[in-house]
């Protein structure tokens, strides 16, 4: 039996990490929640226009489909989630077994890096890049690789010497279109440049903000290229990101991958139901395109107005230059408007914006002028 004194000298031995890496990691920023922003200022008008949720909600047909789950409550959901399955396969045109459920889209871009990554490899992506993919690197103990920005988006050609320049490279993240920048890729560009990718190189094409751009829907890279996976989420446009479900497309064998790696029950029961229904409503996604097409035109106009740079955005926010941006938006959140500053992106100069109802951008932009005003 150890004696005390080695018991002592063990409980004192500090617990590591992993790898290294993990002690770099700062927690993921979150946009500041509404109820936060009461508590701190004393606001109750709040609005949020920080995460880029849906400011139209989600489908009747969701609802419904929720309340009709509330009695099975104390039942484990579909562990295989055949019939969302069945619903995505309908609608994208792949097979059940190149399907993959997670818990919103950054579960599924979790699963992949803990598939295919490991200490000696790499993770290539872009300046600007969302934010998790340098985080999933350094979880991995991994060497992460951010390959400088053209014009605010992915520059396809240095992130392809990147990847002959690391041979350990496994895996290229792609945001299209890209949040937080809102770019969008040539389909043509893209495809070349997945064409030249070796085999052995994953790339991950993350189209959370697919459905505001469907002109650029890449599905048909899947039926040219094993090594593309497609990952998407309802948390935007479908309005369900308080459910947390997302999806990824791939050839059968990533996704054989995959499924061995998930959390079993990953994905609700109400999520399973929610997502499966939204799916089916396809004329809410093209009411919610219109409005949010409307309302950027609207916001461009009104920064146009100002004076204010932004960035083209085929997304559902877009990204703002203001001088002084940390101190503008203290300002709107001291007045109840709660935006995304952009410093963490080494952006400081920028901010991003969630793209509302008419409302809440006439909000904004009141606001701002007051602000602007007032310097």
């Amino acid at each position: 039996m150890p004696s005390s004194k080695n018991l002592q000298a063990k409980t004192l031995q500090p617990l590591t990490p992993a790898y290294k890496s993990i002690m770099e990691l700062a927690p993921y920023q979150t946009g500041k929640p509404v109820e936060e922003l009461t508590r701190e200022y004393g606001v109750s008008d709040v609005v949020k226009l920080a995460s880029n949720e849906n400011p139209m909600g989600c489908s009747p047909k969701v609802t419904l489909a929720i309340t009709e789950q509330l009695s099975q409550l104390a039942r484990y959901p579909d562990g295989n989630g055949y019939y969302l399955k069945q619903a995505l396969s309908d609608f994208t045109d792949m097979s059940i077994d190149s399907i993959t459920l997670g818990n919103g889209s950054n579960d599924l871009l979790d699963i992949l890096a803990r598939s295919f990554v490991g200490a000696d490899d790499a993770i290539v992506y872009s300046q600007y890049g969302f934010v998790v993919y340098s985080m999933l690197a350094k979880m991995q103990g991994a060497t992460g690789i951010e390959v400088p920005a053209k014009r605010f988006g992915h520059d396809l050609k240095a992130m392809r010497q990147a990847v002959l320049d690391n041979a350990n490279t496994k895996i290229v993240f792609i945001a299209n279109p890209n949040n937080p920048t809102g770019t969008l890729l040539d389909s043509e560009a893209l495809r070349e440049f997945i064409a030249s990718m070796p085999a052995s190189v994953l790339v991950v094409l993350d189209e959370a903000y697919i459905e505001y751009s469907p002109e650029s829907n890449n599905r048909a890279l899947l039926d040219e290229f094993d090594n593309v996976v497609i990952v998407r989420t309802f948390s935007k446009a479908y309005g369900l990101a308080g459910l947390r479900v997302g999806y990824a497309l791939s050839s059968p064998l990533v996704a054989d991958l995959l499924n061995r790696i998930r959390q079993p029950f990953n994905v609700s029961r109400i999520a399973l139901a929610a997502a499966a229904a939204a799916l089916t409503d396809q004329s809410f996604i093209s009411e919610v395109r219109k409005i949010n097409a409307g309302q950027m035109r609207w916001l461009e106009k009104q920064f146009d107005a100002l004076g204010l740079e932004f960035i083209k955005s085929y997304a559902n926010f877009i990204m703002l230059k203001i001088e002084g941006a940390a101190d503008i938006n203290q300002a709107l959140l001291e007045q109840g408007v709660i935006v995304r500053p952009l410093k963490g992106y080494g952006l400081e100069d920028w901010l991003r914006i969630t793209v509302g109802l008419a409302e809440d951008n006439t909000r904004l932009i009141d606001t701002l002028k007051s602000i602007l005003n007032a310097e």
